[in-house]
């Protein structure tokens, strides 16, 4: 399983032939023996000998053998919901408890702010090599996840604790707020069926999160040689407008995060894939939460 944040996806649940194939519903009936007839056979990269990601598998043989239906009881080794919790509590615990101590610790006054911003930046490209290093490993590496969020706290704690204490105060209690209200909203729309992800879905929500990442890394390089913001596109009337499409699409990425664990539950992924399921939510709702700070941020200097 990967996460569909932008550039952090190699491998996926599916639930057809297809990579990534999203929303293709295992076919009732048929016969239970063989591939042909065995519709989790064909599609369940867990019941799948060929093609299969994970090898050791005990359980594939057996799925494959009797057609074991998508929301089988729960079986030791198998990925269950309260391991994506259980991991998921520990990265964004992780996270908190780091951005808190960096809040506390790195002074944002005039005499040091030079200094923790340094640190915050530091911290978050070495966040941003530990993520890229794990979407490029083939199995989860609980330490190097949970050390990354680790990073990504400093960061967050540097900046929001910027933003807070010189911009907006109570910006970030706001920006959190706003962050678990998308998460509520997506979760509900989409265990409601409002939200159907498909592969056309998926195409869009990848080329639209394409586009944005280009835009604003051509809007970063005009603003690091060309000084001042750039071409405009993070502050401003602009600012707030790419803001709330950051905003869409990082809800996006959510359904596309929670139709993974969906599927991954329901085919038997090996217990360990949950820390990629956490992964990839904890990059999703950073995403969200930078993106309501940053417009917080930009509505009061416009004030």
């Amino acid at each position: 399983m990967r996460s569909r944040n932008p550039v952090f996806s190699r491998r996926g649940f599916s639930r057809d032939n297809g990579y990534a194939g999203f929303n293709t519903a295992p076919q009732a009936g048929g016969p239970a023996v063989g591939t042909q007839g065995n519709p989790y056979a064909q599609g369940n990269p867990y019941a799948q000998p060929s093609g299969n990601p994970y090898a050791q598998n005990p359980y594939a043989q057996q799925d494959l053998q009797y057609g074991a239906p998508p929301q089988a009881p729960a079986t030791t080794g198998r990925m269950t919901m309260d391991d994506v919790v259980l991991r998921t509590a520990t990265t964004l615990g992780t996270l908190i408890v780091t951005a808190a101590l960096a809040w506390a610790l790195l002074p944002v006054d005039d005499a040091h702010i030079s200094r923790s911003y340094g640190i915050g930046v530091g911290a978050a490209l070495i966040g941003m090599v530990l993520a890229f290093v794990q979407s490029f490993k083939r199995k989860a590496s609980p330490a190097l996840i949970v050390t990354y969020a680790a990073f990504e706290g400093v960061f967050l704690g540097v900046v929001s604790s910027v933003v807070d204490n010189r911009i907006a105060s109570g910006a970030a209690m706001q920006a959190v707020i706003g962050t678990m209200a998308v998460f509520a909203a997506v979760l509900i729309a989409y265990k409601a069926g409002w939200i159907r992800v498909n592969r056309r879905f998926y195409g869009f929500v990848m080329a639209a999160a394409l586009g944005f990442v280009l835009l604003m890394a051509v809007n970063l390089l005009f603003a690091v040689f060309g000084g001042g913001d750039g071409l405009g596109f993070r502050s401003g009337g602009l600012g707030i407008f790419f803001g709330v499409i950051g905003i869409i699409l990082g809800a996006c990425f959510l359904a596309l995060d929670f139709k993974q664990v969906e599927d991954g539950i329901a085919y038997g992924a090996p217990r360990e894939e949950a820390w990629l399921a956490a992964f990839g939510l904890t990059l999703t709702l950073v995403w969200i939460y930078m993106e309501f700070l940053r417009i917080i941020a930009i509505l009061n200097q416009n004030d």
